[in-house]
């Protein structure tokens, strides 16, 4: 019976966070507001951090950016991204952590609560193709909409799009061995709590606390 590792993706597999690095990006690029988006994205970064996101409210802000390109232009940017702010901030140790359980044939599965945009080229980086993101709205011309659909997968959301990724499989968590969740945030406390095997990675300070409670096993790779 396969395990099935699942990792968060910004300060967890990326000693960065992609979604406030993506705004920093288009700053530097001259394609939004420099002013208002900073501010906006602080903001919304604090929040985060501080467990008291708005998701509506800051996907509302992060999404609209793309509605004005096509998805060629997007692609070309997001290589720049890469490149710029991604690429740096991955270190051995992270790349080698996910090899060990592709090595050991175990299923690996990022979710993130980042939009599937963004994470899917990281994700591939890593050799993983099993991706979970907030789901972005496609208009009839082509391009992303500004919109997301289904459930953001953030917080909780990442259980309900964890058991619909599953469900698609006709599979459950009982369907693999054991069940890893690697992440940095206590925002995914409900799913770390769920698995058998929950891992802290570059904890925040909550985080941290219920790991040395619990003794999870605290990785740093910063």
């Amino acid at each position: 019976m396969n395990n099935l590792a699942i990792f968060d993706l910004d300060n967890t597999l990326i000693n960065t966070d992609s979604d406030h690095a993506w705004p920093q990006y288009l700053i530097k690029k001259g394609l939004v507001d420099a002013a208002e988006t900073e501010a906006q994205n602080e903001k919304f970064y604090r929040d985060y951090q501080n467990g008291c996101l708005d998701i509506d409210a800051f996907l509302k802000f992060h999404l609209a950016p793309l509605a004005r390109y096509s998805k060629e232009e997007l692609a070309e940017f997001h290589r720049e991204f890469m490149a710029e702010y991604i690429i740096p901030h991955i270190s051995p140790m992270q790349r080698m952590l996910v090899q060990s359980h592709q090595m050991a044939g175990d299923e690996t599965l990022v979710i993130s609560s980042t939009n599937e945009f963004i994470i899917t080229p990281i994700c591939r980086l890593f050799g993983i193709t099993n991706i979970i993101g907030t789901q972005l709205e496609t208009g009839a011309d082509g391009r992303y909409t500004g919109n997301y659909i289904g459930t953001p997968s953030f917080r909780e959301g990442k259980i309900t799009r964890l058991n619909q990724w599953l469900a698609e499989r006709g599979e459950t968590l009982e369907s693999y061995g054991k069940t890893y969740f690697y992440s940095d945030s206590k925002n995914d406390l409900p799913l770390l709590r769920l698995v058998d095997e929950p891992v802290a990675v570059n904890p925040d300070a909550e985080l941290e606390k219920e790991a040395k409670e619990k003794g999870w096993p605290v990785l740093n790779f910063k």
